[in-house]
């Protein structure tokens, strides 16, 4: 008998695990493919790593600008695919380290749902008080016909080439799509992105958003809005362009990159009475599912397909089932898209503010205000955008593009996180020189 049973061994799933080992817990992890999950595996850690030899790639060419001149620069494909699967063999190495020294038990299987408290793996039952569901996503396969043919990649089989394509059309101008777009660009590959929708990076703030959009295209990457992709032969796109109007695109690859669907199917939900739908399954704020019991965190719940955030999820439903009361904040939960630039953002966005009738106050600086930012950025641009309550001044989001944003967005989160009005924040010591100084001079500017 356990304490806790976990399906899923992503970031959810191994840090609720080792979190609830550490409190004194009996715990097993199951996991039915590779320790990490998609994140580790095939996700975020996959895509910073190519990123990170695109963007050095592409300041190798760029190096000039700052006195530095360079002979011949070649791309290597398959030294970065090898270097991708030796820095994932790292960090899965330390991820079973931090299990065994936390005491997790780890089953490889496929499990599924029996009961309330009953878990089956094979021929194996399991039994626990409580079942935390953290099963992920996988890529999502809409209903677009052509969409699995050979020549179309998703999210996770795209780490496979080991040539660089001369030309690509991704289907689908989300975060994933983007950072693939910025990856495949840079190492000199026609890029064309294919997006139903009249923006880019759905749910990003709509400044920051087109900001994102015009840099990308100065860079490039050719964009096709409020198109529809009707089908897929082979290597050859048909769509509809926002008129109606029918095109194709031929290109060496296809990308399918529109989004991620939460991974739901052989659970044992159904049986077991868990509701669920399309969109994953349903959960409080608290981890609970509307079953006594039996918790989910991550991809699965479909709230926010972000590792860190299915890690505090996943920690929060840990800590309510053992007494501990928490609960998770999704409005402090930051998002990065790793693109060059890249973008960060925080808490709501404009027009979140506006649909919900909340009087507001804005500053946009430029990142150019942080001499650091124009010491590493040679002719690059960035903006930070604070927005604030109008009669209190709680700061209410914050907004970035440029590049270092990732590394200072974390203390805008902590700002939403805590309440912290405009009137404290202005108090707090930025280290200079830093980019992050720019997030000082927006908040300064809120009046």
């Amino acid at each position: 008998m356990y304490d806790l049973i976990v399906i899923g061994a992503g970031p959810g799933g191994y840090e609720s695990a080792a979190h609830a080992a550490r409190l004194g817990k009996k715990v097993v992890l199951i996991e039915k493919e590779s320790i990490g999950g998609a994140c580790l595996n095939v996700g975020c850690i996959p895509a910073k790593t190519f990123l990170r030899s695109s963007k050095l790639f592409h300041e190798c060419k760029e190096a000039a600008k700052y006195g530095v001149r360079l002979g011949f620069v070649e791309f290597d494909m398959p030294a970065v695919v090898a270097r991708k699967d030796r820095v994932v063999g790292t960090l899965t190495k330390g991820v079973d380290s931090m299990l065994k020294r936390a005491g997790v038990e780890v089953i490889r299987g496929t499990a599924r749902l029996i009961s309330r408290g009953v878990v089956q793996v094979g021929e194996q039952k399991l039994e626990a008080a409580n079942i935390l569901l953290a099963t992920g996503s996988r890529p999502a396969v809409p209903p677009i016909p052509g969409i699995t043919s050979e020549r179309v990649l998703d999210s996770n089989n795209v780490f496979d080439l080991t040539s660089v394509p001369q030309s690509l059309v991704i289907v689908g101008g989300g975060y994933i799509g983007l950072e693939f777009a910025c990856f495949f660009n840079e190492i000199g590959t026609k890029v064309t992105v294919i997006e139903m929708l009249p923006q880019i990076a759905a749910g990003c703030d709509s400044e920051i958003g087109a900001r994102l959009l015009q840099s990308l295209k100065r860079a490039g990457v050719e964009f096709h809005l409020s198109s529809k992709v009707q089908k897929i032969d082979g290597n050859t796109v048909h769509y509809l362009d926002a008129d109606g109007a029918a095109h194709t695109i031929v290109a060496d690859w296809v990308l399918n990159s529109t989004g991620r669907a939460p991974a739901v199917k052989g659970l044992g939900l159904e049986e077991v009475g868990v509701d669920f739908g399309p969109r994953g399954i349903k959960t409080s704020d608290q981890g609970k599912t509307n079953i006594p019991g039996i918790w989910a965190c991550g991809d699965v719940t479909g709230r926010r397909m972000l590792a860190h955030a299915a890690t505090r999820e996943g920690i929060v439903a840990a800590n309510n089932m053992f007494g501990k009361k928490d609960r998770i904040r999704y409005h402090a939960i930051p998002s990065v898209i790793y693109t060059h630039p890249e973008v960060a953002s925080v808490g709501s966005t404009e027009e979140e503010l506006k649909a919900a009738g909340i009087d507001y106050k804005k500053s946009v600086v430029p990142m150019a205000v942080a001499g650091r930012f124009l010491v590493e950025n040679e002719g690059a641009s960035g903006t930070v955008k604070v927005l604030a309550g109008a009669k209190y001044g709680e700061i209410l989001g914050v907004h970035v593009i440029g590049d270092a944003s990732s590394e200072f967005i974390v203390a805008a989160a902590g700002m939403i996180e805590t309440e912290m009005c405009v009137s404290g924040a202005s108090e707090i010591v930025f280290p200079h020189p830093t980019v992050s100084e720019a997030l000082r001079e927006a908040i300064l500017g809120i009046h």
